[in-house]
C-alpha cells in the first residue's frame, strides 16, 4: 500500500493543483458560489478515489511483490491479476533472468576449465620434480642440498595451489575413514624430515595407545603437513622442538601442536585464518603467503573438525585440532 501511494503521489498532487487553479479562474470570472465549487470537487474527488482503488485492487499483487524480494520467476508469475504493467515487467524479468543464466553458466564453464588446466599442470609438474629430487637425493654436495630443499618448497607451492583449487568441489574428492591419529602425524613428519633436519627442529609424540579418529586421511595429511611447516618456518632458534600431543575433552579427541618458535602477536591472532593476511610475521618472513592457516581452517570445518590457536610472542604458539 505505501508503494502505491508513493507511486500515485505525483497525479494526486497535480489534481489537487487542478482543482485550485479551476476555482480561482471561476473566482476571478466572478463567480462566487463556494457551495458548487466545494460540491463539484467533491464529486471529482470520488471519482479519483474510484479510480485509485480500482487501479489498486487491479494491481495489488504486483505492489505486493516489489515491497518484498523475489525467490524465483515463479512467484512473479503466480499473480491472479494481469495487466500490461505486470506483464511487461514478467516478461523483463524472464528476459533478464535468462541471460543472466547464460552468462553465469558461460562463467562456470571456464571456471571449471580453469581449474582442470591448473590441476593437470599441477600433476605435469610434479614429475620433473620428482625426477630432479632423485637424480641429486645420492649426492653430499651442498649445493645438491640447497636444490633439495628448493624442490620441497616447490613441491608444497604446488599442492598449496592444488588443494586451495579443489576446494569448492570438496565433496567430490572425499572419504571418510576410521584413522591412527599417531600414524597419520608421523607420517607428516616424516615427510617433512629435510625440514626438521634443516632448521634443526626435534619433533616429539605424546600419543595414547591407538587413537582412532573419522577423517579424510589426504585432507587431513595436508591440513597437518601446512600446520608442521608453519610450526618450523617461524622457529627461528635451532635446537627446539616440535610437540604433538593427544588427548580426550568430553567425547571429542584433541590433537595439539605446540612450538616452540617466535609466537603470534595477540592482535593478529583473530585474523590469522583469514585469506592472504600475513600479519606482523609475515612482513619479517618474505615466504609468508597468508593462505596456509586459511586453507586449514577452510579444510577443518569441511571436514567437520575445529580448531583453536593460543599464543605468546617469544614462547610458542599452540593449535589444537578437535575431532
Amino acid at each position: 500500500m505505501k508503494l502505491f501511494l508513493r507511486d500515485q503521489f505525483p497525479l494526486i498532487f497535480i489534481y489537487l493543483i487542478q482543482i485550485i487553479v479551476i476555482t480561482s479562474i471561476y473566482w476571478l470570472d466572478g463567480y462566487h458560489n463556494w457551495t458548487i465549487s466545494l460540491y463539484a470537487a467533491l464529486l471529482s474527488s470520488c471519482l479519483l478515489i474510484i479510480y485509485l482503488l480500482i487501479r489498486y485492487i487491479t494491481n495489488r499483487s504486483f505492489y505486493q511483490r516489489l515491497e518484498k524480494p523475489l525467490t524465483s520467476l515463479d512467484d512473479f508469475a503466480s499473480n491472479t491479476h494481469q495487466t500490461p504493467l505486470t506483464e511487461g515487467l514478467q516478461q523483463l524479468l524472464t528476459s533478464q533472468f535468462r541471460h543472466y543464466k547464460t552468462d553465469l553458466h558461460h562463467y562456470k564453464y571456464r571456471l571449471e576449465g580453469h581449474i582442470q588446466f591448473i590441476n593437470q599442470w599441477v600433476h605435469q609438474m610434479k614429475t620433473p620434480l620428482s625426477v630432479i629430487h632423485l637424480i641429486i637425493q645420492d649426492e653430499d654436495d651442498s649445493r645438491f642440498t640447497a636444490i633439495g630443499d628448493e624442490l620441497d618448497r616447490l613441491k608444497k607451492g604446488l599442492e598449496t595451489v592444488l588443494y586451495t583449487a579443489r576446494l569448492d568441489s570438496f565433496e567430490h574428492d572425499l572419504y571418510v575413514e576410521s584413522l591412527n591419529l599417531e600414524t597419520v602425524v608421523r607420517s607428516v613428519t616424516s615427510n617433512q624430515k629435510r625440514l626438521f633436519i634443516r632448521k634443526r627442529i626435534f619433533p616429539s609424540f605424546q600419543f595414547k595407545e591407538d587413537v582412532i579418529v573419522a577423517s579424510d586421511e589426504k585432507w587431513l595429511s595436508f591440513v597437518l603437513t601446512q600446520l608442521v611447516t608453519n610450526a618450523i618456518r617461524y622457529t627461528v632458534e635451532e635446537n627446539r622442538k616440535l610437540h604433538f600431543h593427544s588427548y580426550n575433552r568430553g567425547i571429542h579427541t584433541v590433537l595439539e601442536i605446540r612450538d616452540e618458535g617466535i609466537g603470534i602477536p595477540q592482535s593478529d591472532i583473530p585474523r590469522v585464518f583469514d585469506a592472504y593476511f600475513t600479519g606482523e610475521n609475515g612482513r619479517n618472513f618474505q615466504e609468508s603467503t597468508g593462505m596456509g592457516l586459511y586453507l586449514v581452517k577452510q579444510i577443518c570445518e569441511k571436514l567437520g573438525h575445529r580448531i583453536e590457536i593460543e599464543s605468546v610472542v617469544n614462547e610458542g604458539t599452540t593449535i589444537r585440532i578437535i575431532f
